[in-house]
């Protein structure tokens, strides 16, 4: 009796073996398809390649400031995000500031790109700054090909040319840097400054 007992036992310990390898197999076998499908790290949300993975038409979005007040507002025809760097490219970008101290400015670009992790916006082609005046400012314009905004710092920077129209008064120049925080611009390189013709007295 003894010995038939033994070997059902051995028996029934060969086969628990065989069972548990081939579950060990099969999970093997599905961890290494997974794998494989993810491009090799494990890691299911890899993006492979420049592919977006999402796009919104006709979008606009409002950025508040640390008080919970409108800081700026972003709105174009088309957003496109890439998750690989974490950037968007917006076509036909408006950024518009909402500041009560300030004149509010608007400006426009045939494309933005934004840097969400260093929380820069790149306009490109065509950007045009505009800000009205007031009782304490006068009107703004200016135009140049590249403009590069820092939001959270309220600056405005370019390397390239630019013409601006404050009040009457023209200037053209290659470089500038823009302080809507402080009100101030300081232009780099060679420049020029047109002063209207003053009044008769």
């Amino acid at each position: 009796m003894a010995p038939a007992n033994y070997k059902r036992t051995a028996h029934r310990w060969r086969l628990l073996a065989l069972m548990l390898t081939g579950v060990f197999f099969a999970f093997g076998s599905f961890w290494l398809v997974q794998i494989m499908q993810r491009g090799g790290d494990g890691n299911p949300d890899v993006n492979l390649g420049d592919a977006p993975d999402y796009i919104i038409e006709n979008f606009s979005f409002v950025r508040m400031s640390e008080t919970g007040k409108p800081k700026y507002v972003i709105s174009g025809a088309r957003l496109t995000h890439r998750p690989a760097d974490n950037t968007s490219v917006i076509d036909k970008p408006v950024v518009q500031s909402m500041t009560v101290e300030h004149p509010r400015m608007t400006m426009t670009a045939n494309t933005a790109h934004i840097n969400q992790d260093q929380n820069q916006i790149d306009l490109a082609g065509n950007v045009d700054i505009h800000r009205p005046g007031n009782a304490t400012t006068q009107p703004m314009q200016i135009r140049t090909e590249a403009l590069t905004l820092l939001p959270d710092e309220d600056i405005a920077k370019t390397d390239r040319k630019i013409d601006m129209t404050l009040g009457a008064t023209a200037v053209t120049g290659t470089g500038m840097i823009a302080n809507n925080a402080t009100q101030q611009i300081h232009l780099g390189g060679r420049g020029q400054i047109v002063y209207p013709p003053r009044g008769k007295r």
